[in-house]
C-alpha cells in the first residue's frame, strides 16, 4: 500500500469514527524536544551524569529514603522541564480531531508530563496511567492524601542533577514528598488520582458503540486501526 492510499484510509477511518481513543508513550514528546530515555544511550544522553546506571535504577522510589537530593534532583529536573516545554502542535491536530466525535475523546496515556493538559485537553478525558509529576504524596506511608506541585519549585544543580534544599515536605506529617507516579518496584504509590481517573475512561467506554470507535496511536506517524472491544 502506497503512503497517499494509507493516509486517506486513515483519514476516512477517523472522520468516520463515533469516538477517539489515543494511546500516547514516551514518543508523544519528542516533537516538544522532550526526551524518551529509549534505551540505556537515550538515558545517558538527556543525563550524562547518570552514566552507567539504568533509567529503572534511578527512577526507584529507594533514593528518597537513601539520597534524596539525587532523588528529587532527578524528578525536579524533569517537572521544571516539563513545565517550561511547550507541546507540539500534534497535540492540537489530535484535540480537533477527537473533539469532532459525536463521542469525544479519551487519552490513555503512561507519560507523566502532563502535556495533554497543558494542551487544553480536558482533564476528565485523560488517563495517566503511571500518575502525574505535577501532583505529590508522602514517601513513607502517612495517609492517602494527593496534592498539586504547582506551589513548589525544585532547584537543581544542572552539572550534579542534585537538588538544593528546601525539598517538598508532606503536608501532614512534615515527611519528605515524593511526586506522585509511579516507579519501579514502586509499593507506596498512591493511585487515588489514577482510579478517579479509570472510572472516567471506564464509563466513557460504556457509552460507546465500538464497532464505529477508532483507535488512534500517537505519535501521528504511526498508522491507526480499528479499535474493537477495547483491544487494538
Amino acid at each position: 500500500m502506497n503512503s497517499a492510499l494509507a493516509y486517506q484510509q486513515a483519514a476516512d477511518t477517523i472522520l468516520a469514527a463515533e469516538a477517539l481513543l489515543i494511546g500516547a508513550g514516551a514518543g508523544m514528546g519528542v516533537d516538544s524536544g522532550l526526551p524518551d530515555f529509549r534505551g540505556p544511550q537515550g538515558f545517558w544522553r538527556a543525563y550524562p551524569v547518570f552514566h552507567g546506571r539504568r533509567f529503572e535504577e534511578i527512577s526507584n522510589p529507594v533514593w528518597f529514603h537513601r539520597d534524596p537530593e539525587q532523588a528529587w534532583g532527578f524528578f525536579g529536573h524533569r517537572l521544571n522541564l516539563y513545565r517550561t516545554t511547550a507541546p507540539h502542535a500534534g497535540f492540537e491536530i489530535l484535540r480537533h480531531w477527537g473533539q469532532r466525535c459525536p463521542k469525544g475523546y479519551f487519552v490513555f496515556s503512561s507519560n507523566v508530563d502532563g502535556h495533554f493538559q497543558q494542551a487544553n485537553f480536558e482533564p476528565e478525558r485523560v488517563l495517566e496511567c503511571h500518575g502525574s509529576i505535577h501532583y505529590l504524596q508522602f514517601t513513607r506511608p502517612c495517609s492517602e492524601a494527593i496534592w498539586s506541585a504547582e506551589a513548589i519549585t525544585i532547584g537543581v544543580n544542572a552539572d550534579t542533577i542534585r537538588a538544593r534544599p528546601r525539598l517538598p515536605r508532606c503536608p501532614q506529617c512534615g515527611g519528605l514528598a515524593r511526586p506522585n507516579v509511579l516507579m519501579f518496584a514502586d509499593g507506596h504509590w498512591v493511585p487515588g488520582r489514577y482510579e478517579g481517573q479509570e472510572n472516567h475512561y471506564q464509563r466513557w467506554l460504556a457509552g460507546l458503540n465500538r464497532k464505529r470507535s477508532c483507535y488512534r496511536q500517537s505519535p501521528l506517524s504511526t498508522k491507526p486501526a480499528q479499535y474493537q472491544g477495547g483491544k487494538r
